[in-house]
């Protein structure tokens, strides 16, 4: 009778222990789109017998054991596999790893590329101790989480692009032993958090002074081409590594005029420790000399009151124009000179107060730094007024957004450009001019000249409005507005100046002194133009429509990396009368209204057509049938036999076979007729690293033998 009643209850707890342990598993299963990502870097990882329980298709990671690898319920979280003997490369879908926080790939011998998509959330990235070349990877730049930074020890080269402002919680970087060269970027200063830097032996120019604020205990500097001098802030760094440098001897100059040398922040602590002050006796000091200041400036004020009592309306009049735009420090001198028009005892007592408040503020603040810089000179209040007001409205685009960006003078431009003549051509878009400016100096820029006709009837945007836009704009691979003019209804832009010509150049106009592009080198310009792109798309908030991408708007630096231009000027594109872009032009875009992302995409596969055909996109010298270059070619783009005849007669054959197929299915991807089934920007991004990752063994006598200089 007992064995009867309790059956039953032993069957129910068996049924309940099932049933929890049945949750577990299904629960404990690696999420889909991980295991993706790391079957994706098992195939180009070798040797595999290094990377235990790890498979090329399918598996469970989390449950399995993989090798180096740890979760968190159904996400992998950790991934370690440092000292391995690991070769090959890492694959391109690590951004699928949301939720990894720890990559240490560290001691190997991996080579390629740094892939351009890493695991976002990461917190400790170390690819140190490979030879992994190119530049460092702008995905960096958007991994706020990133905590520790380490890729010494490998072959990584370019400059070092403005990757940092948006990194305030990495408090370690190790970049040593690489061949990265250029200026630091201003970027760095954004690294608040920053305490140990390792840049030694590279090839880093220029000086270092952008590390000035930084609160570093740990540097290292050496053996780069560094010029100029060492900061004083810098010097009392605990750890700290010069040598090796081109430093200047002797003093450093002096801060240019109108502004204070900088206090050495380390060494004025020490001193404050040392002799007892703190901040409140400090304050009650400075406070008694603004006191004492506001008195004298009372009783000059009233003096001149008495013997010019109309200049003080004058002033104050210009002033009050400008008014909205006036800093908090000039409104309160501003309401000294109007405390004049009242009688001797509240002028002084208005002055009491308000430099009272404005010495605390000073105290609290970095913000008031411009009133700090005239604060303690001889003039009067409405000298102060006028001098700060004439620089801030030296050149509006400073103000708006904290955007820096340079005004050219037009009779500068008309001197370097020979007054736009001619022989200074280099092209002509759908918006205008460009001319080559050239300077005394040895200075060359390229001078961007918009037709008049889109500043009439105010059918255009405020230009100012669309360089600041522009200004905001950062990426290797985008060329960036480096400055502007408007005056006298002419209005340019200003960008740097790249000897190598445009893309169009190179496939279409080469002459016998020029070297047709490799195979690796045409991957490597489309890849660069497509993160480009993608950054424009996908980074930027709200998205960004380039609309005119095409050949001659990829400019090609020293390197033959790609720069596309025009970026940030699609309002210009919208009403361009002029249409220059004949074959680039998605088949929706019957309409301006009609213009997506995706019809980017389309003219971007319209540049891969021609980086692998050789051909233009509408050439009238052809037959009939074969002079729109997408309908001829799209037919083609699966074929293998047929591909190979489409293939770019400049390349003489010397291609990996299997990665002009791979490319020509992106390019076919990009072009498709309806917009829906394109892919987005940062999936041709994938697509395309992945094109010219064939194995060794399939590239065989097809390789070219200079190729192994490129990137790829």
């Amino acid at each position: 009778m007992m064995m009867m009643m309790t059956s039953p209850c032993t069957f129910l707890c068996w049924i309940i222990l099932t049933s929890s342990f049945t949750v577990h598993v299904v629960l404990s299963k690696t999420d889909s789109r991980q295991v993706s990502a790391l079957n994706d870097m098992y195939q180009y990882l070798k040797p595999h017998s290094k990377l235990d329980g790890w498979k090329s298709d399918g598996g469970n990671p989390c449950d399995d054991s993989w090798k180096g690898i740890k979760c968190s319920g159904s996400d992998v979280t950790e991934i370690d596999l440092s000292g391995l003997g690991l070769t090959g490369s890492l694959g391109f879908q690590l951004d699928k790893l949301e939720k990894v926080t720890y990559f240490d790939v560290s001691k190997n011998n991996l080579k390629d590329n740094i892939p351009y998509q890493l695991p976002p959330g990461t917190q400790h990235l170390d690819l140190s101790g490979n030879q992994f070349g190119g530049t460092v990877p702008y995905s960096i730049s958007q991994m706020a989480d990133l905590k520790s930074l380490n890729l010494n020890h490998n072959k990584l080269s370019g400059s070092l692009s403005d990757l940092f402002g948006k990194l305030t919680k990495l408090t370690e970087m190790d970049l040593s032993y690489n061949s990265i060269s250029g200026s630091l970027p201003q970027s760095l200063k954004s690294l608040s958090s920053l305490s140990k830097l390792r840049i030694q032996n590279n090839q880093f120019t220029g000086s270092i002074n952008v590390l000035a604020d930084l609160a570093l205990d740990d540097l290292n500097v050496a053996n780069n081409q560094f010029t100029g001098w060492i900061p004083d802030e810098l010097k009392e760094i605990k750890n700290l590594e010069t040598g090796g440098n081109s430093w200047s001897t002797g003093s450093a100059p002096p801060p240019p005029p109108g502004q204070k040398a900088k206090p050495h922040t380390r060494k004025a602590e020490k001193e404050s420790g040392k002799s007892g002050l703190g901040i409140g006796a400090i304050a009650g000091i400075l406070l008694g000399v603004l006191l004492l200041l506001g008195v004298i400036i009372a009783l000059l004020s009233r003096r001149k009151r008495s013997s010019s009592p109309s200049s003080h309306f004058l002033e104050e009049d210009k002033f009050s124009r400008r008014q909205p735009f006036t800093p908090l420090s000039s409104q309160e001198l501003s309401s000294g000179v109007r405390a004049n028009m009242q009688e001797d005892f509240r002028a002084t007592e208005k002055h009491l107060q308000t430099s009272s408040s404005m010495g605390l503020k000073r105290l609290n603040s970095e913000h008031h730094k411009s009133f700090n810089v005239k604060e303690m000179k001889n003039v009067p209040p409405s000298d102060h007024l006028k001098s700060f007001n004439d620089k801030e409205f030296a050149n509006p685009l400073k103000r708006s957004s904290s955007v820096k960006i340079d005004h050219y003078p037009l009779a500068d431009l008309q001197n370097a450009t020979s007054n736009f003549s001619s022989s200074r051509l280099l092209g002509e878009g759908s918006i205008g001019r460009v001319y080559m400016a050239k300077y005394p100096d040895g200075k060359v820029l390229a001078v961007k000249k918009i037709d008049s006709s889109f500043f009439q009837d105010g059918q255009c945007t405020d230009f100012t409005e669309i360089v600041c836009k522009m200004s905001k704009l950062h990426h290797p691979n985008i060329a960036e507005v480096i400055g502007y003019c408007s005056e006298q209804g002419q209005n340019m832009l200003i960008f740097e100046y790249f000897r190598n010509g445009s893309l169009h150049e190179f496939l279409h106009v080469s002459d016998d002194f020029s070297k047709p592009l490799t195979w690796n080198t045409r991957v490597r310009i489309a890849l660069g133009a497509a993160r480009a792109l993608e950054y424009l798309h996908e980074v930027c908030s709200p998205s960004c429509l380039h609309r005119n991408i095409r050949t001659s708007n990829i400019v090609l630096d020293a390197e033959l990396n790609s720069r596309l231009s025009e970026c940030g000027m699609a309002t210009f594109h919208q009403k361009a009368s002029k249409n220059l872009n004949a074959g680039y032009t998605a088949p929706e875009c019957t309409k301006s209204s009609a213009y997506t992302l995706k019809s980017d995409v389309y003219s971007f596969g319209v540049v891969m057509l021609e980086l692998l055909t050789g051909r233009k996109p509408f050439d009238s010298s052809k037959p009939r049938l074969e002079q729109y270059l997408v309908e001829w070619a799209s037919p083609q783009l699966h074929d293998l036999d047929a591909l190979e005849k489409m293939a770019d007669p400049a390349l003489r054959g010397l291609y990996p076979p299997k990665s002009l197929s791979r490319f020509a299915n992106v390019t076919a991807l990009c072009v498709q007729s309806k917009p829906e089934f394109r892919p987005n920007m940062s999936e041709v991004v994938r697509l395309v690293q992945k094109s010219n990752m064939s194995q060794r063994e399939d590239l065989s006598a097809s390789w070219r033998t200079d190729d192994d200089d490129d990137d790829y």
